[in-house]
């Protein structure tokens, strides 16, 4: 749901909380309301505010009358669902255990986090590596996939004859560019398979694989149409992402690293 809509929702439960009945007096700074006797905690509150803050929403009068009356809602449907016994019944307490697992997952990530930063020497020492993986180059080819050798061996002898790869890619296998004539577009090698790659960076323009070229896909005639030089942005414009990506990668070795510690029967 967007900020716009989230704002919306809560200003509309805001306006109806003036006909609302009045609430218990509150009996410590540790309950926010009650409802029917049954109080209502005021973390439950700071949570609510807390989420809107993360998106923005700024902390108003307005914004507290909308969260009053959305946790006097949940409670008067939590009450009513209790009473029809649903807290009891299994599958909805195995939804409720994994709600609870959910938040405290996410609490222990976000610490994590915060206590893990990624530092500025790891995103300068990513991005040289991406530099260096991608090289100087991109590359504009066209190719067609076929699956026995023979085929392939086929079309080269075709392509040698004069045929144009645009017209003999319409039999290719490979249906994401066989509708536009094998054109692959501007790549860089890395974006292939390793045995594509090393093929099509040794051709010259206009030059086509005189030998099949095969990959885990099947097999390949390749026509290097172009080169140019290869476009990186800067550190500044690159490091948001590679510090998001960085930051996902060290999470992601924590997790593995607890489930390979962990002792399962």
């Amino acid at each position: 749901m967007n900020r716009t809509l989230r704002h919306a929702l809560l200003l509309a439960f805001a306006v109806s909380v003036s006909a609302a009945p009045a609430f218990a007096q509150k009996k410590d700074s540790a309950t926010f309301a009650t409802v029917n006797g049954k109080a209502i905690p005021k973390v439950r509150a700071d949570a609510l505010i807390a989420g809107q803050a993360a998106q923005g929403q700024p902390d108003s009068p307005e914004l507290r009358k909308a969260v009053t009356e959305e946790l006097v809602r949940r409670e008067v449907l939590t009450q009513e669902s209790i009473k029809k016994g649903f807290d009891k019944k299994p599958e909805v307490q195995g939804q409720m255990d994994l709600a609870r697992q959910g938040v405290l997952i996410g609490a222990y990530l976000n610490d994590f986090v915060k206590t893990h930063p990624v530092t500025e020497d790891q995103i300068k020492k990513e991005y040289e590596e991406i530099k260096a993986k991608l090289g100087s180059k991109e590359y504009k080819a066209r190719h067609v996939l076929v699956e026995k050798e023979d085929e392939a061996k086929a079309i080269i002898a075709k392509l040698k004859k004069g045929e144009k790869i645009e017209d003999l890619a319409k039999d290719s296998k490979d249906p994401g560019s066989k509708e536009r004539g094998g054109d692959l577009g501007w790549a860089n090698p890395a974006s292939f398979v390793p045995a594509f790659s090393a093929a099509m960076v040794k051709l010259e323009k206009g030059k086509f694989t005189e030998t099949p070229v095969k990959s885990d896909f099947g097999w390949h005639v390749i026509q290097l149409e172009d080169t140019r030089e290869l476009k990186l942005p800067g550190i500044e414009e690159a490091k948001g992402q590679i510090g998001q990506q960085l930051q996902q990668r060290q999470v992601q070795k924590h997790i593995d690293e607890l489930r390979a510690k962990a002792k399962v029967e």
